[in-house]
């Protein structure tokens, strides 16, 4: 059970494998789960964060540039659980936190979720993916629907209110129209943006 792994000088932390989209070019969809650890689907039961916060302290974290709630699946999926780890380790030291999230925690938690990032998280990087919600729609295949990219836009514009660093991101494999299109919806809302390159496995 690979709870937590290290990766370019960073420690993520694999909080779940649910996800309520299936986007085509995720990892998830592309590799067997091994290509930054062991294996990074869990069989079975997913951790409690009790014990992901065991494996946490077995690390040095002070020797890593970021610590990041990724692994292989959305951690919106388990934003109470994820919080609660993030307030357990801002105790433990002053160390940089991150979550990479596809930015549809108001959906998922049915809340509005991004203003309980505040003082817990450093940095959120959140997947635009796409210039339109129909676009969105045909590539990420979220379970919400059409309806998920104005909540990703919603959870993106409540978070720049309250996080230090909020990047918006997306693939390389993009068409340079829609690239720059996202580009703006990005710097419209206050956020960073970046284009990441595509990963295949």
């Amino acid at each position: 059970m690979t709870m937590t792994y290290e990766y370019g000088g960073n420690l993520y932390i694999n909080v779940t494998n649910q996800c309520p989209n299936a986007c085509e070019f995720c990892l998830r969809q592309n590799s067997s789960g091994s290509l930054y650890a062991d294996n990074l689907w869990y069989e079975g039961t997913e951790p409690t964060k009790e014990q992901i916060l065991a494996d946490l302290k077995t690390r040095d974290l002070s020797k890593y540039t970021e610590i990041v709630f990724c692994g292989y699946g959305e951690p919106a999926c388990r934003w109470d659980d994820m919080l609660w780890l993030a307030k357990s380790l801002k105790a433990m030291g002053d160390y940089t936190l991150r979550v990479n999230t596809n930015g549809l925690a108001d959906c998922i938690t049915g809340r509005n979720a991004a203003p309980e990032l505040k003082g817990l998280m450093d940095v959120v990087s959140i997947s635009l993916n796409a210039p339109t919600a129909e676009k969105y729609d045909a590539v990420c295949h979220s379970q919400y629907g059409p309806a998920a990219f104005d909540a990703m836009l919603h959870f993106t514009a409540e978070a720049v209110k309250v996080v230090p660093h909020v990047v918006m991101t997306v693939v390389s494999t993009m068409p340079a129209e829609d690239i720059e299109t996202c580009r703006r919806i990005c710097e419209g809302l206050g956020a960073k943006f970046r284009v990441r390159e595509y990963i295949e496995k």
